[in-house]
Formats: structure tokens, sequence, C-alpha cells
């Protein structure tokens, strides 16, 4: 499939403003003091991160123009979406207050950015930017995890939470979940990729039984992911729904992942989904398939969160 087409399926989801006691049609769930929708749309494709190929993320940065995030942000809240998860860097701090100035409401749920040299500076900016949620980057976790420092991540939570706001754990690893819970950390939410993706090489390799070029997306991951989501009692936002444009070969492909997750997923827990829709409308046809998802999920998993 050529690279317009492809990246053009890579996920998409879709009442404006900030929701009160009324649900939108794709569901509400509780975060901390606030309730976002269940879909929230993601940021990757925003800073060129597709996941896919580089031809793929360089059509990505292409195409997302100052115009078009916005245009991308005020679809989503007129869908019924409305939250944004995105990293804190100053690129998206500026489509941040650009989408407000044009009158948008979007809350915020931010990642860490990693390149900076000083990570607590950045979460106080962030939540000074008005996040009412920011996670520990998951690749940075499992960086720590590997190299036995994971502590390291949990001294940034203490922070999160000195700024008052909800303090996330990103990771791609299930096993970094078994140890935070065992551990008893204060962490109020988990950002769960369905995919490892922190492997190296030469694991990739080993779990595939061949020669892995570039991130390794094994279906057995999306399981083990879930189990945890299952079995943890903290709030989770589950990411990579789709592969990364992997699960978008049609629309039937992609409503047996939503159906898969929605299954798994627990009243309260949210799906984060990226969105370019540069060749096709994604915003309102994922609405549908995630609500059809959910609606036709086991009875304790259907019920959305009030």
């Amino acid at each position: 499939m050529e690279v317009s087409r492809r990246t053009a399926l890579l996920a998409g989801a879709g009442i404006k403003g900030i929701f009160g006691s009324i649900n939108p049609p794709i569901g509400a769930v509780p975060f901390g003091r606030h309730r976002v929708s269940r879909i929230i749309v993601g940021g990757n494709p925003v800073s060129g991160n597709s996941h896919l190929s580089p031809e793929a993320s360089r059509e990505m940065r292409d195409y997302f123009t100052g115009a078009n995030v916005l245009k991308l942000l005020s679809d989503c809240e007129e869908a019924g979406i409305n939250a944004w998860q995105s990293r804190g860097d100053s690129h998206i701090l500026r489509l941040l207050n650009d989408h407000r100035l044009q009158g948008g409401s979007m809350h915020w749920i931010a990642q860490t950015a990693s390149e900076m040299a000083d990570i607590p500076r950045n979460i106080r900016m962030l939540a000074a930017a008005g996040a009412i949620g920011i996670y520990h980057h998951g690749s940075q976790t499992d960086k720590f995890w590997a190299a036995g420092k994971i502590e390291q991540a949990r001294d940034m939570l203490k922070v999160m939470r000195d700024a008052g706001v909800q303090a996330g754990l990103g990771t791609h690893i299930p096993e970094v979940i078994d140890y935070v819970e065992d551990k008893g950390w204060e962490v109020d939410f988990y950002m769960t990729c369905l995919y490892n993706l922190s492997r190296t090489a030469e694991e990739a390799a080993k779990v595939a039984g061949r020669r892995v070029e570039g991130e390794l997306f094994w279906e057995p991951d999306r399981e083990a992911m879930l189990r945890r989501v299952r079995q943890t009692s903290k709030q989770c936002l589950i990411f990579k729904v789709y592969g990364a444009g992997r699960r978008c070969a049609s629309s039937s492909d992609m409503a047996e992942a939503l159906r898969q997750v929605a299954a798994s997923a627990k009243p309260a827990d949210g799906i984060v989904i990226g969105m370019f829709p540069k060749g096709s409308e994604q915003v309102r046809e994922n609405c549908r398939l995630a609500a059809e998802a959910f609606a036709s999920g086991t009875s304790s998993n259907r019920r959305i969160a009030s």
C-alpha cells in the first residue's frame, strides 16, 4: 500500500467544550476533577511520528501545518472529543495556545519531553500551561527500567503531584506496571501501549524469529498489555490501538481492533487514537467505530463511567 493511503488510515477519532453532566455520543470518563471523552486524540501524527516509516513521518510533517492542526482539533471538538494527548514541547505549546485563541477548549494531557535537560522544570511548565494530566514519557520509563533506574521515574511522579495535575506513567512494557503496582507507587493513570516497542534489535529478532527492520509490532503483545489493563484498578489510557496503521487494512479490521480493546477496558479507561485525515475523514468514522465497539462489549465493560 502506498505511503499516502497507508498513512491516511493511521487512526482517527472523533459536543464541543468541556462536558458537564451530559455524556457525548462516544461517552465520557472521569479524569481527576475533569471529565474527558472516552476517545482522546493522540499527538504523534501532529509531531510527525508515524511509527511506520521515514516517508510516512515526513508526509505527516508536511501535512500538519498550524492551520491543519487547528482544523483537526476543531473537528474533534465538534464530533465529541474534548481531550488531546501530545508532547510537552514548545511546538505543541504554541499550537495549543493558537487553539485556545480561536475559541477551542480542548483538555490537554501532556507527555514529558525527554530531550529537555531539566524534566522537573518541564513538568512545572506544562502544568502552568494548563495540562490537566502529565505522564512520564514511556520510552524514557522503559530506558530507566532497562538500566535498573526505574525509581527516577517515581521521582518525576512526585513533581507532577506537587504541580497539582493527574500524575501518569507511560510504558510499553507490561512488567513495568507489575513492578509499580507491587511497590505501591502513587500514580493516577497509566499510558499503556499495546505493543512493546522498547525491545532491542536482538530481543525483537528473538521474539519474531527473524531479523526485524525498525520497530516490532508483535500481536501477542496486545493481550499481554490488555491483561495489565484489566488487572490494575488505576485508570489506563490505551494507545497504539491500531498498531500505528497496521490494523487499518479495512473498516472491519479497525472495528475488530477496537472491540478487542473494549472487551478489556475498565469503565473509566480511555483510548488514545492518533489522527491523520489527509486522504479520508477519520474523526467521525472512528467515533462511530469506537461507540459500536464499546456498545457490543461485555456487560461489565459496556457501561460508560458516569
